[in-house]
């Protein structure tokens, strides 16, 4: 499985980073892998700009019916997403929300599917 990263900075949580790479048996590729990905792990805070730009930049190399994991701080941490913006971006990006999930102390994670391509 590849995984790719975006929007990794000092603030992203290590130890869930770790925890990935070791269940996937792989280090995550950035940006500039230039091939298709399974999943991409998207770091995002309340002041990275448009959640849609971001949701649609980050399909760019995604498989289709792949996911995104929209990594966001927690409710009441510096730079939250609020909730509703995740789900009113989701579907403008072309995306379905699935599962919501707290996966460290503190940030969010919030499962979004791409539509599967026509084969």
């Amino acid at each position: 499985m590849v995984v790719q990263e975006l929007g990794w900075d000092n603030d992203t949580d290590d130890e869930l980073r770790v925890a990935i790479e070791d269940a996937i048996d792989a280090d995550m590729v950035d940006g500039d892998y230039g091939n298709v990905v399974d999943a991409v792990l998207l770091w995002w805070r309340q002041d990275d700009g448009d959640l849609v730009d971001g949701l649609v930049d980050a399909l760019t190399d995604l498989v289709g019916g792949g996911a995104i994991w929209l990594l966001t701080p927690k409710v009441g941490r510096p730079n939250a997403v609020d909730a509703a913006d995740i789900a009113e971006a989701a579907p403008i990006a072309g995306l379905s929300q699935t599962t919501t999930a707290t996966v460290s102390k503190d940030w969010s994670a919030t499962r979004l599917i791409a539509p599967k391509t026509p084969a």
